[in-house]
């Protein structure tokens, strides 16, 4: 009998709206202009997201989802968890690997998954629940940057953030958020975490810059997010979508670069932005990691990496990390 997932909301919708006010307002002020990225991830977003993961050219998801598919059992075996919590979960696709093996293994009894949208995780949780009607299933609607005492206990956790999203932030970020996941952590529970590795810098830029421009279109919805939910006023066909490959930081850079001079209004904030032609708009890092680079960056942050997972071409690698 399937169990009735449960939902914890610490992330109201009036939340997320001050949340962009204040980031927008931040980043469209400064030169250069910056946007974060989590302002990718509206509806149409989300879905242009998974049309991404399915490119030829976007090879991070396929081949952590290979790892995982190898390894989850491994990784059941290493950690033993009786509790999975994901961070940034979404759809919970590749999770189901990792649920399938711990279920298998026989210490996994909860799944924890955690993202912004309450309508989306409650459906993701409930097809979960479904699938696996042995566990408990018990959403979190938070910020992972910010609560991550949210997180229930009651059980040996293990902690999942995947698809290579710690390179979204840069290393300062990193140090903070890595450090706040130990703080959360008892000794002995786990981080199992996904990087992209540093490889042939045109690699990384098509996994990037698809050619039938699919990653255009989710660089360029953000502006149509300002317009919607600010009452903005940017003209996204005058935009069009960069990335570039940063040797200096080891990171993939999008951004948006104005087609000519132009000034947006954004009603809500009250607020005029002048672009000069060809002025760029930072909207994402993606920072890629030597395997040497991100063990020591666990370490300085209490973790020990016990188990690392990579694929034949070195391009991913999926890590277990104790807390110390």
């Amino acid at each position: 009998m399937t169990r009735t997932p449960s939902l914890d909301v610490h992330l109201q919708p009036d939340q997320l709206k001050a949340a962009l006010r204040k980031d927008a307002e931040a980043g469209l002020t400064s030169s250069p202009k910056w946007l974060p990225p989590k302002y990718f991830y509206d509806a149409r977003g989300s879905e242009l997201y998974e049309q991404i993961t399915v490119l030829p050219e976007y090879y991070p998801t396929r081949t952590e989802r290979e790892l995982l598919r190898r390894f989850a059992r491994d990784i059941a075996a290493a950690a033993s968890p009786e509790i999975l919590v994901e961070l940034g979960s979404g759809s919970s696709e590749k999770t189901r690997l990792l649920l399938d093996a711990g279920v298998a293994h026989g210490s996994l009894h909860t799944y924890v998954p955690q993202d912004v949208s309450a309508s989306a995780l409650a459906a993701a949780a409930e097809q979960i629940a479904a699938e696996f009607p042995s566990l408990a299933v018990h959403g979190v609607v938070s910020d992972f940057s910010k609560s991550l005492h949210h997180l229930p206990r009651g059980g040996r956790r293990t902690i999942a953030f995947l698809g290579g999203t710690i390179g979204n932030m840069v290393p300062g970020e990193r140090a903070e958020f890595l450090s706040g996941i130990a703080d959360v952590l008892e000794p002995g529970e786990y981080l199992l975490m996904g990087a992209i590795l540093v490889t042939d810098p045109s690699v990384l830029v098509a996994a990037y810059d698809d050619a039938a421009g699919v990653t255009a279109q989710f660089n360029l919805n953000v502006l149509q997010v300002l317009n919607t939910q600010l009452n903005a006023d940017f003209p996204v066909e005058d935009f069009r979508h960069v990335a570039l490959w940063d040797r200096e930081n080891a990171w993939i850079e999008m951004r948006l670069e104005a087609a000519r001079a132009m000034s947006v209004r954004i009603k809500e904030l009250d607020l005029d932005i002048e672009f000069s032609a060809g002025e760029q708009l930072r909207t994402e890092i993606s920072a890629k990691f030597t395997l040497d680079g991100i063990v020591k960056e666990l370490a300085d942050a209490g973790f020990a990496v016990e188990r690392t997972w990579t694929d034949p071409d070195d391009r991913f690698a999926l890590l277990a990390a104790a807390r110390e």
